[in-house]
């Protein structure tokens, strides 16, 4: 196989979600797809075996559920790809669908929460108010929750009386609180641990009439489990001894919790007791779970991956749960791991190298986005796409990035932007110092956030690039703030310490409009016309002042916020970016 038709044969390949089932009827399951070339959902049921698809978006489905009886699915359908609409259900078996509050206004999601007894939580944003909704069918949504600061719905239990919801009141949405409330709006309880210690809400247990709910604390600045009981306050913090970021899931029978730690890019799932404290690893292979659940019975369903290996659905019992339609994708090459002592400290990368050619190799720094979040040794189309086209693929767990202790990401204060590109700036020394890296011959690319991280680089660190990629990137902090969705002002104020109006020093400090004029290298940007995220206001600015300056560079727009869901997309981008990159640098 050739390598154009390899690394597209990636994008292609049928991959899905990890079901997820019903909590009275294990057997009627839930999935995401992009088996039609779109992330689309489809329902399962596992004593047929039968399947079908239950949504068709123009730009696919990102967000679904299926209700604890197993009698209703529900998604959020926004068919411009601007994640700006309504919820929606359809039967489980079949049958048309139906708004789940037609007399809501369309807003931006903040999560879906279901219980045994018809009643449903629903979480939108919209006009610098976040607000949770209570609805029961044929009746008005009921209003339980508003305030101007960021919150999202967390959980509901299983009966419906108690719903958690996270929030930023206190002024850190990246610290939130954790309230309980009655249907009626009455507060049951609440936990807030000051500030940089969030508390967030994850499930309460499965089993009807339990009030515990399951959190992570930060107290010991790192992400650790919490069972509180809202109602007496009891709680019960579950120390681990190794560190990572963590998820946890019920067992069944509200005895055990699933713990998913991700550490140094890899990750580790063990059983909890909760009756005996005791702490008990479950074997996988070696790589990246994205998504564990345990299933009745008491084995554990996970979906699986490596950089080299792609995504697979399987089971703690040692069998493979479900395989995609379609033939698989095409293998891709193993991660090093690389740790460079930065000036905040040991930073750790992630090296893809290609399989032919000879070092120093053209390399790409991909740069991931969030910046809360942090690249991991999992199949990814897009570095196995650069690794083929013979570019060695650079990934940097800067500070800010998750996965490393709350301290580490929350390193981001005072010199936002440039805290980040110091560590790659280091990364990329020892990359070249070392012989991975021609210096004449690196790439700067990212999306989001990565892509934020690209202007700012190419204008920051001109000497160090020889091109540039950013997709969907902010290029003004201000200007974005002005356009943004609700929950992204929320962020970009308790990033900069307040609004622009508030903290103009910062926000311009940290933009690359502010350094557009030492632009050197050529520049292709990415930009999606519907994006309520990064939006498409703010990068014509920039673009603006490039052309201004005679700076070298190209722009793609395309009609969505996430063209990720779309297959057909993401190839255009791909070889688009593989394009121009060979153009400029070989």
């Amino acid at each position: 196989m050739k390598a154009e038709e390899r690394w597209q044969a990636r994008f292609r390949a049928s991959r899905m979600t990890l079901p997820s089932w019903a909590r009275q009827a294990p057997n009627r399951a839930i999935y995401r797809s992009n088996a039609t070339g779109k992330w689309e959902v489809y329902a399962w049921d596992r004593v047929t075996g039968a399947t079908r698809q239950v949504t068709d978006q123009p730009k696919g489905t990102a967000y679904a559920a299926i209700d604890p009886t197993g009698q209703w699915i529900y998604w959020f359908a926004d068919t411009d790809g601007d994640e700006y609409g309504q919820w929606w259900r359809r039967p489980f078996t079949g049958g048309p669908g139906q708004p789940v509050a037609p007399d809501l206004p369309p807003g931006q999601p903040g999560g879906i929460a279901l219980s045994t007894a018809g009643v449903a939580a629903i979480s939108l944003a919209g006009e610098g108010t976040f607000r949770v909704h209570l609805v029961r069918e044929g009746q008005p949504a009921e209003t339980l929750y508003e305030h101007t600061e960021a919150a999202w719905l967390a959980a509901m239990s299983l009966d419906g009386s108690l719903i958690a919801i996270n929030h930023g009141e206190y002024g850190d949405f990246r610290h939130p609180a954790l309230r309980v409330v009655r249907q009626n709006g009455h507060v049951v309880g609440e936990l807030h641990d000051g500030p940089g210690k969030g508390v967030v809400g994850l499930s309460f247990a499965p089993i009807v009439g339990d009030r515990r709910l399951l959190a992570l604390h930060e107290r010991r600045s790192r992400d650790e489990p919490l069972v509180w009981d809202p109602v007496t306050g009891e709680q019960r913090e579950i120390w681990l001894r190794d560190p990572g970021d963590l998820h946890a899931e019920w067992y069944d029978d509200g005895r055990g919790l699933l713990i998913l730690r991700d550490d140094r890019a890899r990750s580790h799932l063990h059983r909890y007791d909760l009756r005996g404290g005791g702490l008990t690893p479950i074997e996988t292979p070696h790589g990246v779970i994205d998504e564990a659940r345990p299933r009745p019975g008491g084995h554990v369903e996970y979906s699986w991956s490596s950089a080299s290996r792609p995504p697979i659905v399987r089971s703690s019992n040692g069998q493979v749960v479900v395989n995609p339609i379609g033939p698989p994708a095409p293998p891709s090459v193993p991660v090093e791991d690389i740790d460079v002592e930065g000036e905040g400290g040991r930073i750790h990368a992630l090296v893809s190298r290609p399989e032919t050619g000879q070092a120093p190799y053209p390399t790409v720094f991909l740069l991931h986005g969030g910046p809360t979040a942090h690249d991991r040794d999992a199949f990814s189309p897009t570095v196995a796409a650069w690794v083929d086209a013979g570019f060695a693929v650079v990934r940097v767990n800067y500070r800010g990035s998750t996965g490393y202790g709350s301290a580490w990401r929350d390193a981001l204060h005072g010199d936002v932007g440039h805290i980040e590109l110091a560590d790659v700036a280091a990364v990329r020394q020892w990359v070249v110092d070392h012989g991975i890296a021609d210096p004449g011959r690196t790439l700067l690319a990212g999306t989001a956030w990565g892509g934020y991280l690209t202007l700012l680089g190419l204008g920051t660190q001109p000497d160090l690039w020889a091109c540039g990629i950013a997709a969907v990137p902010i290029a003004c902090h201000q200007t974005s703030y002005e356009d943004e969705a609700e929950s992204l002002r929320a962020f970009h104020r308790a990033l900069l310490g307040g609004s622009p109006e508030e903290q103009p020093e910062r926000y311009a400090a940290s933009s690359p409009i502010t350094y557009v004029d030492q632009v050197k290298s050529p520049l292709l940007i990415l930009a999606a016309e519907n994006d309520t995220r990064c939006p498409l206001r703010q990068i014509e600015k920039y673009v603006t002042k490039l052309e201004e300056h005679g700076r070298h560079h190209e722009v793609y727009t395309y009609d969505a916020i996430r063209g990720s869901l779309v297959v057909a997309e993401r190839i255009a981008q791909t070889a688009l970016q593989l394009e121009f990159a060979r153009k400029h640098i070989g």
